[in-house]
């Protein structure tokens, strides 16, 4: 099931038991503001995804984005491979982070649509020395190539972090520019310094906040969805 809400919380399920993501989903999957879950390969490389996508569907018919950390840094010959292989186990969206080069992003976006899954893509990820700017490894300008590609081939779903409000606000806007009505996806709320209050001052409509450890690790997951909840508002 596609994300109807314009403003929802996506639960990262980042865990290591099947015991746990069941938790988690019988305890949240009836709040309104839960729109779905994330899973990636913690879960997904123990159990198999299908058994696990399988799990969650015995409990709800919400979103499931499969996040493989990072898909879409391959070759383009593997993205059928990669795609044909999610169409079987019943996901909704998976996340690439296309850092390769443009025919591997071309290949891997398409890839996925011709199997009916929606591509979310990112191109910045919330820790600091990301950028070469700040140390890492990726120029300054990679991203807005990565989004503009991803533009041009139909993208309408983008991962951008929420814990960086001035890249947010930039990417944001360079995005808007290019595409008809996007969708947002913000990671690094709650345990990475994101603030949903702050980035709802950025983002407008049709958009949603990734939440993991914040909730996972919680005493009480039902109690804190709802208090995130309540600040989409």
């Amino acid at each position: 099931m596609k994300i109807k809400r314009d403003k929802s919380i996506v639960i990262s399920c980042d865990i290591e038991s099947i015991e746990d993501l069941i938790k988690i989903v019988s305890q949240t999957y009836d709040i309104e503001e839960v729109s779905g879950y994330k899973i990636g390969f913690s879960l997904a490389l123990r159990y198999g995804l299908p058994y696990v996508v399988s799990e969650i569907r015995k409990i709800t018919e919400k979103s499931i984005i499969y996040d493989h950390q990072k898909g879409g840094t391959d070759v383009p010959h593997m993205s059928k491979i990669f795609s044909n292989l999610l169409k079987t186990t019943n996901i909704d969206y998976a996340i690439l982070f296309p850092l390769c080069g443009p025919s591997s992003e071309t290949s891997w976006i398409e890839a996925l649509k011709e199997v009916g899954i929606t591509p979310i893509v990112g191109a910045i990820m919330t820790i600091n020395d990301f950028l070469s700017s700040n140390g890492g490894f990726i120029e300054d300008n990679a991203p807005l190539k990565i989004f503009k590609i991803a533009a041009q081939l139909g993208v309408k779903d983008y991962v951008l972090p929420g814990n960086n409000y001035q890249l947010l606000e930039r990417y944001k806007k360079e995005i808007d520019a290019i595409v008809d009505s996007p969708i947002y996806y913000l990671p690094g709320i709650g345990e990475q310094g994101g603030e949903i209050s702050i980035c709802s001052k950025i983002m407008k409509k049709k958009w949603h906040v990734i939440i993991g450890r914040s909730i996972y690790k919680s005493k009480d997951i039902r109690g804190t969805v709802i208090n995130f909840a309540k600040l989409l508002d």
